[in-house]
């Protein structure tokens, strides 16, 4: 079940790396997120009242609930055209617990694909954090295009992988392909867009600038 949630995660990191990236109007974008933040808030939920109090299961569950607040959150930001800085902050406690999840990926549940795939959730939602938090105006493209590649790379391939049976096959291979992935495209990306930034957008404009995954 959780697959399915992964799938539509990959969907609303797309459509609102776009959004910050300028292709998508703001309020356009909130329904989105609303559907996949309720998504995320069922798919654990259900995952951990069927747990029978397995540990790793309810641990594995309660990380999805990272992302259907900060989705909730973003819909709510762009309906109700709230100040950023509180999912600023929010967002920062998410890039904290998702490196913990990292950690936990790699040496607790032996998955090193999920491993990376939490490490760069950090990195996004750390981002997310400057962004909003900080208001590092500068970083809104980059982090958009990172937040829309992340869209497909961390969610919608892995769910198809998931989905198929065919990820335990390939994790290994997903976790070097996607370390290596990460440092050239990310890189490679931050030299040619930084600094392309220069005016301070806020969540409540139309354009939709400034609000994360």
């Amino acid at each position: 079940m959780g697959s399915v949630g992964l799938l539509f995660v990959g969907a609303v990191l797309f459509i609102n790396g776009a959004m910050l990236l300028g292709w998508v109007k703001g309020k356009s974008a909130a329904p989105m997120n609303f559907f996949v933040g309720g998504l995320q808030i069922i798919t654990p939920t259900y995952l951990i009242f069927t747990a029978d109090g397995n540990a790793d299961t309810i641990l594995s569950a309660a990380g999805l609930y990272l992302f259907a607040f900060t989705y909730l959150y973003v819909g709510l930001n762009l309906t109700f055209d709230l100040d950023s800085t509180g999912l600023g902050y929010f967002c920062l406690f998410v890039f904290v617990s998702a490196l913990v999840y990292s950690g936990l990926n790699f040496f607790h549940f032996n998955d090193p694909g999920f491993g990376v795939i939490w490490l760069y959730w950090a990195f996004l939602w750390l981002l997310f954090f400057l962004v909003l938090g900080l208001g590092r105006d500068s970083l809104g493209r980059y982090t958009g295009a990172v937040c829309a590649i992340q869209g497909w790379v961390t969610a919608w391939i892995p769910a198809f992988l998931l989905l198929t049976g065919r990820y335990a096959d390939y994790a290994t291979l997903t976790a070097i392909v996607l370390a290596v992935f990460g440092v050239v495209v990310f890189g490679a990306l931050y030299v040619r867009m930084r600094g392309h930034d220069t005016t301070p957008v806020t969540p409540a404009e139309p354009d939709g600038q400034h609000v994360p995954a």
